[in-house]
């Protein structure tokens, strides 16, 4: 029933060097993979773990009940991670994981639309009870609009002539399914383009879920609070799929690993501690080993940095 593969587990675990009696928090808990191994070795310690998806929520429940109950689970997306857990008296963490990108459950499920791969109505929505759809951008949405998200958080060369035949298409009838969204695509692409390794419609359907669920501005939030919260020598993991969500983790975590000194201020070297320390230079990827168990794991990467203030 189960083909959720947590992506890069060894590296995490190894990564957030866990303490038996600390606080952990898992802000993407999803079938609770990398969640159910951190149990394992907190037996004195408290996870904490974040998911909007009720479906998801049920089977992580039913997973880490196997293995402890010093768990909760929090549905709210992870950009409320600060004033969710100051309200359970938590002020301080020992560790914090993001693995991003949707789920293999949501993926697999038909009807909720993330995939290019199933016919389905256009929803994209990891929080079920939010009011943007994906049906509601590509039909709502004025054309520069849509031209600049799939730009943007696509990185799609031929945004201007998709999103000009989304706004053609969609005056003769509303644009309802997934498949009807890739004709659209499809029609808009050279056709040496189509013939490329790859299917011609991803970049925009990251594009478009990007959109539907403000992930980049709540992703830069979220580890900008997790590193406020992380206790000394505590720990952040991160797993992200896409160059967007790498390039925000990377600015963010280097940001607070540099420290800007006024020239001609008196301080030796020893002195000048900055808020973290980057445990990876660069990121971790996959083993092929696990690109063999895995093919969702090709464009994963792990970043991995320690509270030192």
């Amino acid at each position: 029933m189960e083909k959720h593969i947590s992506v890069l587990l060894d590296e995490c675990i190894d990564g957030l060097n866990i303490k038996s009696d600390g606080i952990y928090v898992d802000c993407t808990l999803g079938l609770a993979g990398h969640s159910k191994e951190i149990l394992k070795r907190i037996p004195d310690g408290k996870l904490f773990g974040f998911d909007q998806d009720t479906d998801a929520i049920k089977l992580a429940t039913e997973k880490l009940n196997a293995v402890g109950s010093n768990f909760e689970i929090i549905r709210s997306n992870f950009v409320n991670l600060k004033s969710e857990l100051n309200e359970r008296g938590i002020d301080k963490v020992t560790g914090f994981l993001f693995d991003l990108g949707v789920s293999s459950l949501q993926f697999d499920e038909q009807e909720r639309g993330f995939s290019y791969r199933f016919d389905a109505k256009l929803d994209m929505r990891m929080d079920m009870e939010s009011d943007l759809t994906a049906y509601k951008v590509v039909n709502e949405y004025p054309y520069r609009k849509l031209m600049k998200i799939f730009f943007e958080y696509g990185e799609e060369k031929f945004s201007q002539s998709i999103a000009r035949n989304i706004c053609k298409w969609r005056e003769e009838k509303p644009i309802e399914t997934t498949f009807q969204l890739v004709d659209v695509i499809k029609a808009s692409l050279p056709e040496k383009v189509k013939r490329k390794k790859g299917h011609p419609a991803k970049k925009v359907f990251q594009a478009i879920r990007i959109e539907v669920n403000d992930e980049l501005n709540v992703f830069r939030q979220a580890i900008e609070d997790a590193i406020s919260m992380t206790e000394v020598g505590g720990r952040l993991c991160v797993i992200t799929f896409h160059s967007l969500e790498d390039r925000i983790c990377k600015q963010v975590f280097k940001k607070h690993a540099t420290v800007d000194i006024p020239k001609g201020l008196p301080i030796v070297d020893s002195e000048i501690v900055p808020k973290v320390k980057l445990i990876t230079r660069k990121p971790i990827i996959s083993t092929d080993q696990e690109l063999e168990r895995n093919n969702r794991a090709h464009s994963a990467k792990l970043r991995i940095c320690e509270v030192q203030l």
